[in-house]
């Protein structure tokens, strides 16, 4: 697995008090990598901290979803953004195994689901119903889908389940996966131009609901139990017939050694909390500014000493 190091500038490492983690082991914290920005500069952020309190800090790129059991065994320490949509059933699946624990929210709230730029809605005025968008199924409509409306969903791995719901609700759509973020922020640039309706997937927080305004499309409300029980849901032979939750928590999470290991780290990734407009930036560093996910980490801290310096006080 490819292994990535950081390292904070004098301006930011400054601002660290190096006392704080005296007591903390000296091996490495594992930090995962995923495959969207936020994360990874988060990520780098939380690193760079721990990094600058004393700590060896490691950076490992891991599947977002096997994360979990990666955590509950130990490979790696902590993960910064549990998304409830996207990775809430594997990693509700690893804490009944036992080994991973809840480390608690961040301030932000999240949402991830079909999305659309506003200019769609000019196409389709019955936006943002989820009918009417299967009926505008023709707009969308490629050489690669044929007569079908074409839906990006996310990269593979996210497990957005784009597919199950299209046979769940019978929509006359078919979804393509897109292979990273970067596809999807290119796709919805690529109609801007000639503004071409398309509908892909989309989440916040991030920082395309700043540059491309835009609106969730609403499909029958997420009930828990959606994703497991056929009865729940307006179609009850099917799963994934609802809509991803509309408020949904964005966590942090860690293997249940680190605190008894890292004590001192431990209680500074417990106060650790990012607003959504915090989280966006720190997308936009790297997706708008074209910063390195580690030059990106310092350049936020070096912003926003106020934000963080308490966390290791």
């Amino acid at each position: 697995m490819k292994m990535m190091k950081t390292a904070l500038t004098a301006g930011a490492l400054a601002l660290v008090p190096f006392a704080v983690l005296a007591e903390d082991s000296s091996d490495p914290i594992v930090i995962p990598i995923h495959n969207w920005s936020s994360q990874i500069v988060m990520s780098n952020v939380v690193g760079q901290i721990l990094e600058g309190a004393g700590n060896s800090v490691e950076y490992v790129t891991t599947d977002s979803q096997a994360v979990y059991e990666s955590v509950r065994l130990g490979d790696v320490t902590l993960e910064m953004e549990v998304w409830e949509g996207a990775f809430g059933a594997s990693f509700r699946a690893a804490m009944e195994k036992g080994g991973i624990v809840d480390v608690g929210d961040h301030n932000a709230v999240t949402r991830e689901d079909w999305w659309y730029p506003m200019w769609t809605k000019d196409a389709c005025p019955g936006l943002p119903d989820w009918k009417a968008l299967n009926d505008c199924a023709a707009i969308f409509a490629t050489p690669e889908t044929g007569e079908k409306g074409r839906y990006l969903d996310g990269p593979v791995d996210w497990l957005k389940h784009g597919a199950e719901r299209v046979e769940a609700l019978d929509m006359n759509f078919q979804v393509i996966n897109a292979g990273s973020a970067a596809a999807l922020w290119a796709e919805i640039g690529a109609a801007e131009a000639d503004k071409k309706p398309i509908v892909v997937f989309n989440w916040t927080p991030n920082f395309a609901e700043a540059v491309w305004p835009g609106e969730f499309v609403e499909f029958p409300a997420w009930e828990e139990g959606c994703d497991k029980d056929p009865a729940v849901g307006p179609n009850p032979d099917a799963l994934y017939d609802c809509g991803n939750p509309a408020t949904g928590y964005l966590k942090k999470a860690a293997w249940d050694g680190m605190e008894a290991k890292w004590p001192a780290a431990y209680a500074i990734l417990e106060k650790v909390s990012f607003t959504n407009p915090q989280i966006a930036q720190m997308a936009k560093l790297v997706d708008i500014d074209e910063l390195e996910p580690d030059e990106a980490a310092t350049a936020w801290m070096e912003a926003n000493p106020d934000v963080w310096s308490g966390w290791v006080n």
